[in-house]
């Protein structure tokens, strides 16, 4: 990484669990440095929703290095994830035909909730967790049962993964949403659904989903616990194949938090 600066320029690690990405400074400025970041990262800098792309290296060792504007911004706290700025934010990304433009050009489509259905069966299946597990069974059957709604939705680039350590709150106001990585093509409410879950009070979700910029409905509910019970079944399925009993034993009480809410009140 030294070797894509000069040697005025002091190069150090920034942590992470890649260990890919560096702070680089010298006397009178600071970058944020990645190695082999997505293209994407020039879009989104363009759209304002990542910090400033500042330039993009190629290596002799066929690396792509990237520098952007190092930030003076915290993270935001659990409890402004409620903010109607984070709101607008999303609707700007889930709305952006730039975005999802570009996304599709690196090869990224969207799948059917059908076809993750059958992959998340297969990957349980493989390792013998269907059968094993209660939670898992419930969990199935009511994928299952709330599939039809989550048909012919409308497919947006979506982060995968908005927890409040992801977004960035500057001294100036300005909200940035960070690390990529998982950027999909999917429905939204695969994204503002878990956002709902982890950071609103229930009896918020509607003043949260206007300042988004969509209806509470049940059907909106309903795909919302579609996607949430999916994605704890994948981190479940992810902890047990790396032995990592604890966390995935932390999934199979989502599970059932989440299945349980689903029986109790919506497949009545």
């Amino acid at each position: 990484m030294k070797l894509a600066f000069s040697k005025e320029w002091k190069v150090t690690p920034a942590g992470g669990l890649t260990g890919d990405a560096y702070i680089a400074e010298t006397t009178n400025r600071r970058l944020f440095v990645k190695r082999n970041s997505s293209p994407f990262l020039a879009v989104l800098s363009a759209e304002g929703i990542v910090p400033k792309l500042v330039w993009t290296r190629r290596m002799e060792n066929g690396d792509v290095i990237t520098a952007q504007e190092y930030l003076d911004a915290r993270e935001l706290k659990p409890e402004e994830m409620q903010h109607e700025q984070v709101a607008t934010l999303l609707y700007k990304i889930h709305h952006s035909t730039e975005l999802l433009h570009m996304l599709m050009r690196l090869g990224k489509k969207p799948l059917t909730t059908d076809e993750r259905l059958m992959s998340i069966k297969q990957r349980l299946n493989r390792n013998e967790f269907y059968s094993a597990y209660p939670e898992v069974e419930d969990a199935l059957h009511c994928l299952e049962m709330l599939l039809p709604v989550t048909r012919n939705q409308k497919q947006v680039v979506c982060h995968c993964d908005l927890n409040h350590n992801n977004l960035l709150l500057t001294k100036q106001g300005h909200l940035y949403l960070i690390d990529w990585d998982n950027a999909m093509i999917a429905d939204p409410v695969m994204d503002f659904g878990l956002l709902l879950k982890s950071y609103i009070p229930r009896d918020k979700w509607e003043e949260w989903l206007n300042n988004y910029g969509v209806t509470y409905r049940h059907e909106l509910v309903e795909r919302m616990y579609w996607y949430l019970i999916l994605d704890a079944l994948q981190y479940f399925s992810w902890h047990m194949e790396r032995h990592e009993y604890d966390k995935a034993w932390e999934q199979r009480h989502q599970l059932e938090e989440l299945t349980n809410y689903v029986k109790e009140t919506i497949l009545i």
